[in-house]
């Protein structure tokens, strides 16, 4: 592993382009302490400190690529409400533009509140509408990329499962990518996995991986069999699966396998580390860089971010020192 080229890749972000497509969420997070026990039930009352927001879903794969350095163009839907006049404001503070978002008076805006006392996370509530978007909305969201298709150098799919990401969509928005010779990284849901067919990567954790061949990963054979299985079957250039804190494990269509481990130093909070790394991995192939290269690039980005509270990013600065850490 060259440390010099693995740093080349990362003071590229600044040139790359990625479009982002898929479940566009807000992330509230509600900060507070608790030293007492409710009268009325037996549960922790919380006396809060501070409220902060922050896109998630998506929005969080959008935010961590404009963190990274590069430039990047979100494509969802959200409602006319008070939550997607908060995302949007988010998102423009952070000098993205906005113009692919579509607005559907009819669907709310998905939004995830968390409960964190003491930097523990001890209640989420969702508010979301799960059902599939209608087709006019479908048809703006490809006019808008097919508008943008000259501007960017990669598509990351990310599908959280709540509409935006139907069949119908990928059956077009697939071949436009594959004509246009734009990588495609995918973070999946289970139920779309038919219809990623032709893509260029997809990363299922260990979990998704062992529900897309409906066998659980519990050993090395069982993970061998998942990758080779799923790059079969989706006809990919490459699978990404994460371990959690036994790393990752890349698989590519030469038969290549790679094994990487973890370089967590202590897992604080998981969530959004999968963001994280199709965030770092559209993000090196944007600029060029080998799928092996990305994934290892992208394992120490989700390394770092475990490390953090809530919905955090990885900045190119944070990436070079821990890459520079790795190989002194």
């Amino acid at each position: 592993m060259d440390k010099k080229r693995i740093n080349g890749i990362i003071t590229k972000f600044n040139e790359a382009s990625v479009l982002v497509i898929g479940d566009l969420m807000l992330d509230e997070f509600v900060w507070g302490k608790v030293t007492r026990i409710s009268p009325e039930a037996p549960v922790p009352v919380v006396d809060v400190t501070s409220i902060t927001f922050s896109p998630g879903g998506a929005g969080n794969v959008v935010n961590n690529i404009r963190v990274l350095g590069g430039k990047v163009y979100p494509v969802g839907v959200i409602g006319e409400d008070g939550t997607a006049q908060k995302l949007i404001a988010e998102l423009k503070k952070k000098g993205i533009d906005v113009d692919g978002i579509v607005v559907d008076s009819e669907r709310p805006t998905t939004l995830k509140s968390r409960v964190i006392a003491h930097s523990q996370q001890i209640l989420r509530i969702d508010r979301e509408q799960r059902g599939e978007i209608h087709e006019w909305t479908v048809k703006q969201m490809l006019s808008y990329i097919k508008m943008l298709l000259p501007e960017i150098k990669a598509v990351v799919i990310s599908d959280y499962g709540k509409g935006v990401i139907s069949p119908r969509l990928l059956e077009e928005l697939i071949p436009l990518c594959r004509k246009n010779s734009l990588p495609i990284i995918v973070d999946p849901k289970v139920n779309h996995s038919l219809h990623y067919k032709g893509i260029s990567v997809i990363t299922p954790n260990h979990h998704e991986a062992g529900e897309l061949i409906h066998q659980k990963i519990t050993d090395e054979e069982t993970l061998l069999l998942a990758g080779q299985k799923i790059l079969s079957e989706l006809e990919s250039e490459a699978v990404l699966i994460t371990r959690g804190e036994d790393g990752m494990s890349l698989f590519e269509k030469d038969g290549s396998i790679t094994h990487i481990p973890t370089v967590a130093k202590e897992v604080y909070d998981v969530t959004g580390a999968g963001d994280t790394v199709v965030s770092v991995l559209s993000l090196s192939l944007a600029c060029g860089a080998k799928m092996k290269d990305a994934s290892i690039l992208a394992n120490f980005a989700a390394g770092i971010v475990v490390e953090k509270v809530g919905t955090a990013v990885v900045t190119a600065s944070e990436l070079k020192e821990r890459v520079s850490g790795a190989y002194e």
